[in-house]
């Protein structure tokens, strides 16, 4: 019986690196976005839910000192400029680009940290006196976690990009990185919203 002969499938040209919805590894990110997103969700509803079984609130302090919390604010939307220029460059592989960006965030993320020492020292409450404070320092202390989280990751990736070991899919976790920084950014402006803003709207 004659062989027939199948056509060679050439796939020396395919992409090695995928990036966004084609990249499994960000599917998984978002996908633990998500899940973070909504212990936020629920941490928010918890903080409103405590304030409607009370009759003072903030119960006997004052709302947190604006300045310190307005300021990592300002510093969380500034860091969106430079975390979308490298997450572009990643895109490209733009090794020296990728190297000065991870840098920049590597300084902003150290920024965010000090400052944040500075936002829990003028919380005006004590976490275990009562339940606003609670609500309070557990809002702060998820948000660190994944302030720490993001910079310890840009770190590394920042260390990883100065050596050989650079090669396509740092690229992807490059960008990744990047992809968690917008979540880092965009979760703060609620959770500064209801820190700083919440308890003197509602005390008017």
């Amino acid at each position: 019986m004659e062989q027939v002969e199948r056509p060679v499938l050439d796939v020396s040209k395919l992409p090695t690196v995928n990036f966004g919805t084609k990249s499994l590894t960000w599917c998984g990110i978002i996908g633990m976005m998500a899940i973070e997103g909504m212990v936020f969700v629920l941490m928010i509803a918890s903080y409103f839910y405590l304030h409607s079984r009370s009759v003072e609130w903030p119960p006997h302090e004052n709302p947190p000192d604006l300045f310190w919390g307005t300021l990592n604010l300002c510093v969380f939307l500034l860091s969106i400029i430079p975390n979308e220029w490298y997450r572009r460059r990643a895109r490209v592989g733009d090794k020296r680009a990728v190297q000065i960006g991870l840098v920049v965030l590597t300084l902003v993320g150290i920024a965010n940290l000090v400052i944040r020492y500075f936002e829990l020292r003028h919380l005006n409450c004590d976490w275990s006196l009562d339940a606003y404070g609670s609500a309070v320092w557990m809002l702060m202390g998820l948000h660190v976690t994944h302030l720490l989280t993001d910079l310890v990751d840009t770190i590394v990736l920042t260390v990883l990009f100065f050596t050989s070991l650079v090669e396509g899919k740092r690229f992807m976790d490059a960008s990744e990185n990047a992809d968690y920084w917008y979540f880092v950014v965009v979760s703060w402006i609620p959770i500064y919203l209801v820190i700083y803003w919440a308890p003197r709207w509602l005390h008017a």
